[in-house]
């Protein structure tokens, strides 16, 4: 699996707008057939920053996603509300989505 964690700075008057703007990237990246899921958090410390966390089946996957008309739509307006290029980790890990935490479970 490739997991990909993505901090997004955007600037300060579009960050509440953020969420919407990228609706149909997260919609599109959602449907495509290898990707495990596409998840967008809010820091509780900074209103600017938002968090993606994704992953894709395998690199194939990965390929096809950067090369969707979605991503390469979202690449040509993105650069016009980010406030900073977005810090990213990219690895491949074993497994093909979120495994159980061990040490809490409810009681």
């Amino acid at each position: 699996m490739i997991f990909i964690v993505v901090k997004w700075n955007i600037r300060p008057e579009r960050s509440d707008e953020w969420l919407s703007l990228v609706d149909d990237f997260t919609k599109g990246t959602r449907s495509e057939p290898g990707n495990i899921f596409f998840e967008w958090s809010r820091s509780v410390d900074n209103p600017n920053e938002f968090v993606l966390v994704e992953a894709f089946r395998d690199g194939d996957a990965g390929g096809a996603h950067v090369n969707s008309d979605h991503f390469k739509a979202a690449m040509g307006w993105m650069p016009d509300v980010v406030a900073a290029t977005p810090q990213i980790i990219n690895v491949e890990v074993p497994g093909d989505g979120w495994s159980r935490m061990a040490e809490v479970t409810p009681r």
